[in-house]
């Protein structure tokens, strides 16, 4: 899989506790100050009032705003491939992962989505909009957490809401190594980024927060935290010289190229 995939195991668009600071590293990572950027709120049934709080939230920030309603197509029919090919970021929202999945399917929004990845759109989800790209997640899309596959762009599995949701994390570490690929389980205000299908970036933007890999040792699931970078305003952010500062740097090159990648 080429390109950038940035998951997160929970966002909202609000200012509480490291959400901003979300936003602010998503413009960051695309090297430009008024990127356009794209909401896909497929999973939750493209609700008016995600839209309008996802358009507050990188409007305030300068951004080049829009959605793509696929509920809505027949009332405001535009070109999906068209659209989504010259933004900067595709924001994938939350909601159902069986929905967000079967919805895709008639459209073939994941294959304008892996066309988009190729010519260097960054393509970012939170909770179903993270899960989809795994081959697996834990969903609760029927009202109690059960795994449910994904897309497979990304290898291996996914848990979101890691310790926010307790019944989630435990379904999950039941399911790993079981009928499900081992992965990473992911807490709210955090993240991991992906480039060509390998992991380079995990952050936090909120105290506490981690991300773990999980795998299967011995018959059962074992989970051992992932090193994050503090993306938080003020003391904690990467040092200079870091592979985070390097990556980063290389974005910025890239804009100024003018090429996405």
């Amino acid at each position: 899989m080429k390109g950038r995939i940035l998951v997160m195991g929970g966002h909202e668009f609000d200012r509480l506790d490291g959400n901003e600071a979300i936003c602010d590293h998503i413009i960051e990572l695309t090297g430009g100050r008024k990127p356009e950027v794209c909401l896909l709120p497929t999973a939750s049934g493209d609700p008016s009032d995600q839209i309008s709080r996802f358009r507050r939230s990188f409007g305030s920030r300068g951004c080049e705003v829009s959605d793509v309603s696929l509920f809505r197509l027949g009332a405001n029919p535009i070109d999906v491939s068209a659209h989504l090919m010259r933004q900067d970021v595709i924001y994938v929202g939350g909601g159902s992962l069986v929905n967000l999945v079967a919805v895709w399917k008639p459209h073939g929004i994941a294959g304008l989505i892996t066309d988009c990845l190729e010519q260097g759109v960054m393509v970012v989800g939170q909770s179903a909009g993270a899960m989809c790209w795994f081959e697996a997640g834990i969903t609760s899309s029927s009202g109690r957490p059960e795994p449910a596959l994904g897309l497979g762009m990304l290898e291996g599995s996914l848990c979101v809401h890691y310790h926010r949701d307790p019944g989630r994390r435990e379904k999950y570490l039941s399911e790993v190594g079981r009928n499900i690929a081992p992965g990473y389980g992911a807490d709210d205000q955090t993240g991991l980024l992906f480039e060509d299908g390998e992991m380079v970036e995990a952050f936090s933007a909120r105290e506490g927060a981690g991300v773990w890999r999980v795998s299967a040792e011995g018959g059962r699931a074992v989970e051992k935290p992932v090193e994050v970078v503090d993306i938080r305003p003020g003391p904690g952010s990467a040092s200079p010289g870091s592979p985070v500062d390097d990556f980063r740097a290389l974005n910025k090159w890239r804009k100024s190229a003018g090429t996405r990648g």
